[in-house]
């Protein structure tokens, strides 16, 4: 088994669904297809790069998938998932509101980088709002690569603009 780290985000309704649903159902499918599934708290964030949009909610999550996957099969599923909870890539604005939002974070120890798909995801050190639920699911607070701290990385960048919106139980209770 592998372990799987995703960041899961959302900041724009779709089909009479707000995004803390959209959330929900994108992880009722992730647990479909990893085994020791945790989820984070949800983080309510402002965006970054397009700040003319309404804030995102994003989590962590975390999982085991089957030797058998690939990274490239891992995200073709995930494609799948945000498709059916109304994304569509063709149609948006780069950085701009989505319906939902999987990124592969890490997939064990592989490094991939192609035009699609890279992993360890290359701004993940960057973003608070990664960074944040990421120590909240990850014990041993490092990358499963280079063993970066990730407290360090969020004492260079802060953790400005997140704040905890949803604790993690009452997200899986539906308390919200």
């Amino acid at each position: 088994m592998i372990d799987v780290v995703l960041g899961v985000g959302s900041n724009k309704s779709w089909n009479g669904m707000n995004s803390l649903c959209l959330l929900k159902k994108a992880c009722e499918a992730l647990k479909g297809l990893l085994s020791e599934f945790t989820v984070s708290s949800v983080y309510r964030t402002k965006p970054m790069y397009l700040e003319n949009q309404d804030d995102f909610y994003n989590m962590a999550v975390r999982g085991k998938i089957d030797d058998s996957y690939s990274p490239f099969d891992l995200l073709e599923k995930i494609h799948v998932i945000e498709s059916c909870l109304g994304r569509n890539r063709e149609l948006e604005v780069r950085n701009g509101p989505r319906s939902i939002d999987i990124d592969i974070e890490f997939f064990g120890t592989q490094t991939v980088d192609t035009k699609n798909l890279q992993i360890p995801h290359p701004r993940h050190k960057e973003r608070a709002f990664v960074l944040v639920p990421l120590l909240e699911i990850l014990k041993e607070n490092a990358d499963f690569i280079k063993r970066e701290d990730f407290s360090s990385c969020l004492e260079k960048i802060g953790s400005g603009g997140v704040e905890k919106f949803l604790s993690a139980k009452d997200f899986i209770d539906g308390k919200f």
